[in-house]
């Protein structure tokens, strides 16, 4: 069970719902930010609701605004067989364990710039080298072109020494999905699974039927219903079915993948996303435990080095982590 008893900063006190669920009461001044940015992006796509795709991918890079740069953490820029990739090297790593993170932005936006230093920190929280990717995107590149390459990756990272028992799959909302799919397929392959997931603000089902999609309308400033379909349509292409358990693993047999550690904020609209992937892995026998921020947005976890329930999230998955891995 995640350790939780040290508020960092400004949090209050932090209380255990059930055994296996954690949650943080309280919102800091610091976790506004991330709204107030939302809000703007927000308001951009709703006065320009035909915006072309290269100013949409300008904006959403700047998801790495939020998040403060880690101390003690250099970058080194690699190729995973062909797909451009980043390491975040933390001062004093693990050199035999890694994580493998994959970026949110509805599988058609993000990049490694938007994301770098998100997934540094829980690199650092780990005690071990990530490895950021750039897969590949829609629309040029349809469902599964993305899982495809997250398979490439995590068979490059076995290629280099890694045993797969000591890398984590890792992903914040479509990288969420891509943390969950890729170990699917390789389950499916018969290549040995990673040794732990960590989806954080998963989107896992692109037909869009959990409850907190019309639940928390009010209070997500970003994912909308009608920002989840236009992203779904792009992913899928004119042939995927947004059903299929690669494009959405809530539809998947979950059995036999390694340990989850969910992360979600209670604001946001895909809040069911992680609830239901966390109640659907436990009654298949996985490990599973869920993390949320009452109050949160989608991808809190981006307010890393500004936002206390940022850092004590990705406290608590480096630390969750680091057991799974053999690091403790």
């Amino acid at each position: 069970m995640t350790d939780m008893t040290e508020a960092p900063r400004s949090t209050t006190a932090l209380r255990e719902e059930d055994p296996q669920t954690t949650a943080v009461t309280g919102v800091s001044s610091e976790s506004e930010f991330l709204r107030a940015l939302y809000q703007q992006w927000t308001a951009r796509l709703t006065a320009d609701p035909d915006m072309d795709l290269a100013t949409l991918r300008d904006l959403f890079d700047n998801w790495q605004v939020p998040t403060r740069e880690p101390a003690d953490v250099t970058y080194r820029e690699v190729d995973a067989d062909g797909i451009p990739a980043l390491w975040t090297l933390p001062r004093g790593a693990a050199t035999d364990r890694a994580l493998l993170f994959f970026h949110g932005g509805g599988f058609s936006v993000g990049s490694v710039n938007s994301h770098r230093k998100q997934a540094a920190h829980l690199a650092k929280a780990a005690g071990v080298p990530g490895l950021i990717i750039d897969y590949r995107l829609a629309p040029e590149h349809v469902f599964p072109a993305a899982v495809e390459d997250g398979v490439t990756a995590f068979r490059w990272l076995l290629g280099q020494g890694f045993a797969a028992e000591h890398v984590s799959t890792a992903g914040d909302s479509a990288g969420g999905n891509l943390a969950v799919s890729v170990a699917l397929r390789l389950r499916d392959e018969g290549v040995p699974l990673p040794g732990a997931i960590i989806p954080m603000s998963p989107w896992l089902d692109l037909t869009h039927q959990g409850a907190t999609m019309e639940t928390n309308a009010a209070t997500d400033a970003l994912v909308s219903r009608a920002l989840a379909e236009s992203m779904a349509e792009r992913f899928l292409g004119e042939s995927g079915e947004p059903t299929h358990p690669l494009a959405s693993p809530l539809y998947a047999d979950l059995t036999g993948l390694p340990p989850l550690f969910v992360i979600a904020g209670g604001a946001e609209t895909l809040l069911s996303d992680s609830e239901r992937l966390v109640d659907r892995a436990r009654n298949s026998g996985v490990d599973a435990e869920l993390y949320v921020g009452p109050g949160m947005q989608h991808v809190f976890t981006s307010l890393a080095g500004r936002a206390p329930e940022a850092d004590t999230a990705i406290a608590a998955a480096g630390a969750w982590v680091r057991r799974c891995l053999g690091l403790v």
